[in-house]
């Protein structure tokens, strides 16, 4: 592995892996492999391009032309893709919105989080932020900016790796030393900046030290410049089931001062939105 430090690339987001009850999912009955197919083909428009025609599609897919053809028109007569009548290219619809929308004023988590976020940012003029953990990833559900916000290509539905964010390593933390070899085993651990630390010894050495301080934090490690604090939010087990953290631009940043307030705020910040811990 390469010590030579990377510039963070667009993660592309996966196809979902199916979770059941078999080793193989695909190898039951009750799998569609149409469903995964059509799927494949709307996670092909990952942002890198706005518009896709049917070959690369195919290159993308590793379907051929014929199911690249009917996947495409089926998708777009049901509205999720829109078909340019010059280029005679595709490209995602706003329908695809329809999913995020009703995710967020469904998930019982981002209704709770979302006034203790909005607190939490007006109380620190920085930005705040609900994430949960997807596979080996972070996934952003909810992003409070302020005007000094540092990166504004952050959005809702952006995904990062767990392991060298301060949300990802807050959530880890929560979860047993299985599963955390699990993850890391399953993740493309590079280093993205100078200061990412991708060794997974050293991964979980600093997953100890945040269980005993009860946050993460993290400099530089994906984005250059940017500074993030973070504390798990868990359920009733203690289980993290997402994270709050705070990301600051280095050119406002006084370690002095900084981390110790920002550490408190976003501890009692996910202490106040999680789950008492009791069993029902």
């Amino acid at each position: 592995m390469s010590d030579e430090p990377k510039v963070p690339s667009k993660r592309k987001s996966p196809v979902a892996k199916p979770r059941g009850d078999v080793a193989e999912p695909g190898a039951s009955s009750l799998y569609v492999q149409s469903v995964e197919k059509a799927m494949k083909v709307l996670t092909a428009f990952d942002g890198s391009k706005r518009q896709l025609s049917l070959s690369e599609i195919s290159a993308l897919t590793g379907f051929d032309m014929s199911a690249t053809q009917r996947f495409a028109y089926t998708l777009s007569a049901l509205g999720y893709l829109l078909k340019d009548p010059d280029s005679r290219k595709y490209e995602l619809s706003p329908r695809l919105l329809d999913f995020t929308y009703h995710y967020l004023t469904s998930n019982e988590l981002v209704s709770r989080a979302t006034p203790y976020l909005q607190q939490l940012g007006s109380e620190t003029e920085e930005a705040t932020n609900l994430t949960v953990l997807d596979d080996t990833d972070i996934v952003f559900v909810l992003r409070i900016v302020s005007r000094n916000v540092f990166n504004a290509h952050v959005i809702t539905g952006s995904r990062l790796p767990a392991y060298c964010t301060a949300p990802g390593l807050a959530i880890l933390a929560t979860l047993s030393d299985g599963e955390i070899d699990d993850i890391l085993s399953r993740t493309n651990l590079v280093p993205y900046t100078a200061s990412t630390v991708y060794q997974p010894r050293k991964i979980k050495e600093r997953i100890v030290q945040i269980r005993k301080q009860g946050y993460a934090h993290t400099e530089d490690e994906y984005f250059v410049s940017d500074i993030s604090t973070a504390a798990a939010i868990t359920n009733a087990h203690g289980r993290g089931i997402g994270a709050v953290n705070i990301a600051v631009a280095r050119s406002r940043w006084q370690a002095d001062r900084d981390e110790k307030r920002f550490a408190d705020l976003v501890i009692s910040t996910a202490s106040a939105i999680s789950t008492r811990r009791r069993i029902e």
